[in-house]
């Protein structure tokens, strides 16, 4: 029994770093490709996952008209001072997928994305595949992402055609292309569901996954977004931290003692 716990304590560490090997997280950087949607984006204070293989998931917070917001380090980002003016958060978060390989369509994978729409420590979390789902808003395809290739120039990106329409075309552009980007508001998703309020204190978190055809994990990066002050403790865990303060306190007194 020793000799086969032991057994899979290798087995378990062996599996770890292969899967270290397959990828490495690396914060405040660029992406391997360039900025291909809008005018005005640069490259840069990203929070990337990229395999060994070059498939590339990075996620940034920016502030709205491109400047970055304050990167803290390790995908923490900071609002910058003072809240925004009306619904819309006074800023966006920016994510990317590269294949790694522009013979590599971006369809041979399934994604998810979330959305983190508690305020507090928290999460509550809208998620959905942002490339092979349907628009939450809409309720149609994606029709705004911008498409292209390791070789497509900043903001030479290609959108599908608006409407049902435009279903065929996002289609080709899913199964032709090897990278897509897009820049999103908390506000455009905003619902009872999922209350946003752009002037209140908070954490937010996003993720990115990707997954291959049998459904491994090939990559995943996330980001938290403080706003203003930072999120406030409920009152349960500020119960909860007295109580764990008082415990500590009770165990040094007795080893003093």
């Amino acid at each position: 029994m020793k000799n086969l716990f032991l057994k899979s304590i290798a087995l378990a560490a062996v599996a770890a770093a292969s899967v270290g090997a397959q990828a490495a997280m690396t914060y405040s950087t660029s992406l391997s490709t360039n900025i291909i949607y809008g005018n005005g984006n640069p490259n840069g204070n990203f929070a990337v996952d990229k395999t060994s293989g070059g498939f590339e998931l990075g996620l940034r917070a920016k502030e709205r008209g491109g400047l970055f917001t304050g990167d803290q380090g390790g995908g923490v980002y900071k609002q910058p001072a003072g809240f925004s003016s009306g619904t819309r958060a006074k800023w966006n978060f920016d994510w990317s997928i590269f294949t790694g390989d522009d013979s590599t369509s971006l369809g041979r994978y399934t994604y998810k994305l979330g959305i983190d729409y508690n305020p507090g420590f928290g999460q509550s979390f809208l998620t959905f595949d942002p490339i092979n789902g349907l628009d939450p808003r809409s309720g149609f395809a994606f029709f705004d992402h911008s498409f292209g290739n390791s070789a497509t120039a900043h903001n030479a990106g290609v959108e599908a055609a608006a409407g049902v329409n435009g279903l065929a075309d996002y289609a080709n552009l899913v199964s032709a292309n090897s990278l897509v980007q897009q820049s999103w508001n908390l506000d455009f998703y905003d619902n009872p569901s999922n209350s946003f309020d752009a002037n209140a204190n908070g954490n937010y978190t996003v993720f990115l996954e990707a997954y291959d055809s049998i459904g491994n994990q090939v990559a995943r990066t996330e980001i938290t977004v403080i706003v203003g002050a930072g999120a406030v403790p409920e009152p349960g865990s500020l119960a909860l931290a007295g109580v764990a303060l008082a415990g500590l306190f009770g165990v040094s007194r007795r080893k003093r003692g």
